[in-house]
């Protein structure tokens, strides 16, 4: 596994795979890594949350085992769970034996099946483990995590206590829905990602899509800008901008213009009433 030595070093690494880190997400993937501790990464959907634990996954070469958080979320789908139709086919089979020597044959290794979290735990090499968008599990849910961020453990009734092979590293994200719990928050540092600035969505523009002009580029980051200036249901996202870039290309299109930008709204916006609202402000300025 790669250390690093600073966090220049980390910028330089990310930006190898091809994810432009400000200093703040250099400085707070370098202390993760210097202080054993997960990451909680928040800020608006699409500016590079669920990225940068693939990015940190290919500069370190490690796993990336991802838990994708969703309402209902619960510890069979989180952490582990028992093969029932196995454990059934076991009892079936030699009803005539006693029960204490059939109840430690199916709660054994063979009948247990890995979720994300017992998987990053049970691994043989260090893994990234990504709990992506956690906001949207209820908080009765997050005291599964505590164990896991805590003491990179896991507690199971029938095995007892799986502590970790080998501390993977841990990306929480969180579009920010709902406030996450302080015991949550507390194991982690922190890490807010917003909307980059005209120049720093150049740059990305340019490593995501390197066939891109210069001059397109800048029109491409100013316009997005003064979108996300509006007050819309959904503001475009760093991956609309690219995706919007992209498109311009696929359209031999070389400049941006009142018209070339009405065309393709639908390409940055997700909401009639939002492209309608761009629309007017285009007309207008």
């Amino acid at each position: 596994m790669n250390e690093f030595a600073s966090p220049v070093e980390v910028a330089e690494a990310l930006k190898r795979v091809h994810y432009l880190p400000n200093d703040r997400i250099s400085q707070v993937v370098y202390l993760a890594e210097r202080l054993d501790k997960p990451v909680l990464v928040e800020g608006p959907a699409g500016v590079g949350k669920t990225e940068l634990a693939k990015a940190l996954a290919e500069i370190y070469g490690r796993r990336l085992i991802r838990l994708q958080c969703y309402e209902g979320l619960d510890e069979s789908k989180a952490l582990y769970e028992w093969n029932y139709r196995k454990q059934l086919l076991r009892l079936q089979s030699d009803e005539a034996a006693d029960w204490s020597t059939i109840e430690d044959d199916i709660f054994g290794e063979s009948f247990l099946l890995e979720r994300p979290l017992l998987e990053a735990l049970r691994s043989a090499k260090p893994v990234v483990l990504l709990i992506d968008e956690v906001d949207r599990v209820e908080i009765e849910t997050e005291a599964l995590l505590l164990e896991v961020l805590a003491d990179f453990q896991a507690s199971i009734p029938e095995l007892g206590t799986v502590r970790a092979v080998s501390h993977p590293l841990v990306i929480l994200t969180s579009n920010n829905t709902r406030d996450l719990s302080d015991a949550l928050k507390r194991r982690c540092l922190f890490l807010h990602i917003g909307y980059p600035d005209v120049d720093r969505e150049r740059e990305i523009l340019l490593t995501r899509v390197p066939e891109l002009p210069q001059q397109l580029a800048q029109q491409v980051a100013g316009v997005v800008r003064h979108i996300r200036g509006l007050a819309l249901r959904k503001a475009p996202s760093v991956s609309e901008s690219i995706d919007w870039a992209r498109t311009l290309l696929a359209l031999g299109i070389d400049e941006v213009n009142e018209g070339v930008t009405t065309d393709t709204l639908h390409v940055l916006l997700k909401y009639q009433t939002d492209i309608d609202k761009a629309a007017v402000d285009l007309a207008g300025s």
